[in-house]
């Protein structure tokens, strides 16, 4: 079975930049400008673990584990994703990769958030899945307790797309985004609020996505869009 092949690994890492305010056209933004998530099958994400299966009680220890053996650096971790945004992924790309600097830019990624914040709510409900710390009250979150269901994980979802995406725009930092992602991903069960298998089935729900929005011709002009404002940008700053 997949999961029984997951190989799972405490990330040690430090916190970055804060995040941004919401912009203006942040306030009420309609989902479907690049993808619909009615439109994305199912078939290529596995079922979560059945409750009270092996593998459910397998992915319940690893979450009670990480809160057990938890550093002071990964508690600050997990607090630090929990507001999560494309603007947190500057230590990998430079301090300059800032809102304010790249307004077109934040606006598309913007646009993605919304896309695939519905994506996650549609699929969430599909399964339901309560969150750990409603199957076991040992478990005690250290970060903001969702009332939404817990697979997949809707945080690894967007760090994914976005890692995905942000390599479209830097192909060169590739690895290092999707490893920025697999991080995003993995303090959400050091938060005590998603299982392993939920980051799991983020991860791969992003990839899904990303293949359907390659294929999108208005987000590859969105891309483009910043590729250019992206490479302006950079032309003054070493100018």
């Amino acid at each position: 079975m997949l999961w029984s092949t997951l190989g799972l690994c405490l990330l040690l890492v430090t916190p970055g930049l804060a995040q941004e305010g919401p912009a203006p056209w942040e306030q009420a933004t309609p989902a479907g400008h690049f993808l619909k998530a009615e439109s994305v099958a199912l078939d290529r994400l596995p079922m979560p673990p059945t409750e009270g299966s092996l593998a459910a009680l397998a992915d319940l220890e690893a979450v009670l584990q990480a809160q057990e053996w938890r550093t002071p650096e990964q508690l600050a971790w997990a607090k630090y994703i929990e507001s999560d945004t494309v603007w947190k992924f500057a230590p990998v790309i430079g301090p300059w990769f800032r809102a304010e600097n790249l307004p077109k830019t934040a606006h598309f990624f913007w646009q993605l958030t919304v896309d695939t914040h519905a994506l996650s709510e549609h699929i969430k409900g599909r399964w339901k899945r309560p969150r750990p710390y409603k199957v076991d009250p040992r478990i005690v979150p250290c970060v903001f307790a969702p009332t939404n269901d817990s697979y997949p994980s809707g945080h690894t979802l967007q760090a994914f797309v976005r890692a995905g995406v942000l390599a479209e725009l830097f192909p060169g930092l590739r690895d290092a985004l999707w490893d920025r992602a697999h991080q995003a991903g993995w303090g959400r069960v050091l938060g005590g609020v998603h299982y392993p298998t939920d980051i799991v089935g983020g991860r791969l729900l992003a990839e899904e996505m990303l293949l359907r929005l390659k294929s999108n011709p208005d987000f590859q002009r969105a891309v483009e869009v910043s590729r250019l404002e992206i490479g302006v940008w950079l032309l003054k700053k070493t100018g």
